[in-house]
Formats: structure tokens, sequence, C-alpha cells
């Protein structure tokens, strides 16, 4: 039974990196739809609820499911297409959008592309992390998370970049809690059932 569900989570996992890519790539080939997409990424609940996409990120870590960490990787990168284009954009807003669709349409050097790779690779450190029961690697690698993208927007957006820092702030707090809470009573839990 176990080999089984193994087999299922890992067909799942196949598909929703399957998913994923196929997302990046339309993206990328179609003009039409990636600014359609960042249209309603003007919408600051997007912003809020990214960050949010890492509690069950990590929950599906700790629980060692491939699925459910490829599932919540398409999941968030979706999320910026399921609210509607806000009645109005504040300038700051609009203004650090446009700077990250510059950013992804412009030339990839070298350095652009280790930047770049600094999510994915900050994504398996906080599996790995959490994967290994390490509560509190895990919230470094959240806070390093935060901290990167904060970096990186203002590095790259200037004042326009700031415009994260609420949304990033808000969900960095509620990110740290909830995993402190449920990896506390998981913790709990396994400890009863041994």
């Amino acid at each position: 039974m176990k080999r089984k569900n193994g087999r299922i989570d890992m067909a799942l996992a196949i598909l929703f990196a399957g998913l994923s890519l196929g997302f990046v790539a339309w993206m990328a080939a179609s003009p039409g739809f990636f600014d359609w997409a960042f249209a309603r990424h003007q919408n600051q609940l997007s912003w809020y609820i990214r960050p949010l996409f890492l509690i069950p990120f990590c929950l599906a870590a700790y629980k060692r499911s491939w699925a459910g960490i490829f599932a919540t990787v398409f999941f968030l990168l979706t999320s910026m297409l399921w609210f509607p284009v806000p009645d109005a954009a504040g300038e700051q807003v609009k203004a650090f959008l446009q700077m990250e669709k510059e950013y992804l349409l412009g030339p990839w050097t070298p350095g652009k592309i280790l930047v770049t790779l600094l999510v994915p690779a900050s994504l398996a450190a906080l599996a790995a992390a959490l994967w290994k029961r390490s509560l509190w690697l895990g919230i470094s690698v959240l806070i390093f998370i935060a901290v990167s993208k904060l970096l990186w927007s203002v590095a790259f957006g200037g004042e326009a970049g700031l415009s994260i820092l609420l949304p990033a702030a808000v969900g960095l707090g509620l990110c740290i809690l909830c995993i402190v809470i449920g990896f506390r009573r998981l913790e709990k839990r396994k400890k009863k059932t041994l």
C-alpha cells in the first residue's frame, strides 16, 4: 500500500511539475497572455496571498509529499491570475510590475540567470529543511527568501520595490506563526503514536 501511495504521489508531482513548466512556457511564448496576467497581478490581494502558499508547501515537505510540493508551486505560480484587474492600482504598484515585466522580458545574462535560480534553490532548501524536520533551519530559509525578495525588489525597482514590503512582512509573519504551530502539533502527534 505504501509503495502504491508513493507511486501516486510521484505521478501527481510529475503532473504538477509539467503544468508549472507549461504555465511558464505559455507566459513566455504568449505576449497577450503575459500582459493579461500582469494586469490581473496589479490586484494587491494576489501579493498578499502568494507568500501564504509557503504554508502548504512547508506542510507538504514535512509530510514528504512530492505531489504537495509541486501542486503548491503550481498554485503559487497561477495565483497572479485569480483576482480581477483592480479598478485602480497605485503608481508604485504599476511601476514595480513594469520593472518585473522588463526584467522577465529583457536579455538573460549569466548574472541574471544566477539571481533567478535563487528562487528554485531557496524553495528546494526550504523543502529540504522541513523534509528533515528542521524547524529552525526552515524558518531561517523563510526569512532568507523574504529578505532576498525585498532586496531584489529594491535593487531592481528602486522606491517602487518598497511596495512589496507590507505584503512580504505580513506573509512572513503569518507563515512563521503557522509553521511553528503546525510543526509543534505534528511533532506532538508523532510522539503520541510512537
